[in-house]
């Protein structure tokens, strides 16, 4: 699913407003990826601001026929092969087997697809069973995100998570033993009540499943979920800076220390084995989307289709859509400015002068680089704008002035 973007706000650009099909009509993306959005889940945690819910109606059936008449009305639009795919959610095991089988069968016929094309699925580790992991596997899945986000009972309660720790490493091995080699990590830290040595605890599990692939966020009270609520009314307090600080710190060293390059904000990789899918959102290419509030982008034109499944479900074969935005010129160079400063590489500084060359806002765009390089929050290397260490813990506030 498209990146945490650690609180930091969308650029409100002047946009025409129009229906997604008809604003496609006008100009489509050249389209790479595709983002699948499932939203059943089978708790819906206090803190996940992503469309998700627990499904009492029995509707995973017609999801699957509903999304696949979406990909039929995307595949006349979409020239060439694509080379990424996630599927996300929401959780996308909690479909049955026969019922995830279909969903990506129809996937990998509705679509040309890159020989090697990356194919990553979310799962909790409570729903990967032989037969869930035999069919991913069966449908070409090359790697699978796993939800562990902790390893301390105490801290999944705090989470409202419904998984024990034993239940990942049996997760991962129901997925080693179907075939499915890549398998990233996912933790959060700064959990209320968290202590440092935990944390470290959490780093050294996670690294004994021999991942290729750790994503490490820390947690978001955002305000449209519970756990955001009670923090708002102070019911709960976020961890102290410099313990969330110091958290990152340690993840950088662990993980280090293991042979993983810390590539982007907040996920690390072996060699070889970045995230694909995500590096289309930091680089700003274009990704086609089905599924009720999947979100797509084609060269300046961004949607979310509408995030509720009874509306999805009524029409077709395109979404409804939230909303439709064409970026201006000074919107488009905002977006790729608060996406390609999370790679830890930074922007190349040729790419960096074209940005700034475009829309209106050139002049106040240098003046804010040369303020946060002084600050110590950018700094340029011989090849790129990057964000310093500190910066990538205050990226929020570089973003903010570069929009």
């Amino acid at each position: 699913m498209p990146p945490d973007a650690q609180g930091i706000p969308l650029p409100q650009a002047a946009a025409e407003r129009v229906s997604l099909s008809a604003a496609l009509a006008q100009g489509g993306g050249n389209f790479r990826g595709a983002y699948v959005h499932v939203p059943f889940c089978r708790h819906k945690c206090h803190y996940c601001d992503f469309y998700s819910f627990v499904d009492g109606d029995g509707r995973a059936d017609a999801y699957v026929d509903r999304a696949l008449a979406e990909m039929a009305a995307w595949k006349p639009l979409v020239n060439g092969s694509l080379r990424t795919l996630f599927v996300g959610g929401g959780t996308p095991t909690m479909l049955a087997p026969a019922q995830l089988g279909r969903l990506l069968g129809g996937l990998r016929t509705s679509f040309n697809w890159d020989e090697g094309a990356e194919w990553t699925v979310e799962a909790n580790p409570e729903t990967v069973t032989p037969e869930i992991a035999a069919t991913l596997r069966a449908a070409g899945v090359t790697r699978v995100s796993m939800g562990a986000q902790s390893f301390q009972p105490r801290l999944l309660q705090a989470l409202e998570r419904h998984h024990d720790p034993a239940s990942v490493v049996r997760a991962v091995r129901h997925l080693r033993e179907a075939g499915i080699e890549q398998v990233n990590v996912d933790l959060i830290y700064a959990v209320p009540g968290g202590t440092i040595e935990e944390w470290n605890d959490d780093l050294r599990q996670a690294l004994a499943l021999q991942p290729d692939h750790v994503s490490c966020y820390g947690l978001m009270y955002e305000s449209n979920t519970p756990l955001g609520q009670r923090h708002a009314k102070g019911q709960v307090a976020s961890a102290p800076e410099e313990l969330e600080v110091a958290m990152h710190h340690a993840a950088c060293e662990a993980l280090g220390a293991a042979g993983f390059e810390h590539y982007e904000i907040s996920n690390w990789s072996l060699p070889g084995k970045r995230c694909r899918h995500n590096e289309l959102y930091w680089r700003n290419e274009d990704w086609l989307t089905v599924g009720p509030s999947a979100s797509g982008h084609a060269s300046g034109l961004r949607w979310r289709n509408v995030p509720r499944l009874g509306d999805w479900l009524a029409e077709g074969p395109w979404a409804p859509v939230q909303d439709v935005e064409r970026l201006n010129d000074d919107g488009q160079v905002g977006e790729a400015f608060m996406m390609g400063l999370r790679l830890i590489a930074g922007m190349p500084h040729d790419r960096v002068e074209r940005l700034l060359a475009r829309g209106t806002k050139g002049t106040v765009r240098r003046l804010a680089i040369a303020r946060h390089t002084e600050s110590g929050l950018l700094e340029h290397t011989p090849n790129a704008l990057r964000l310093s260490q500190q910066g990538r813990l205050l990226a929020s506030e570089v973003a903010i002035d570069l929009l």
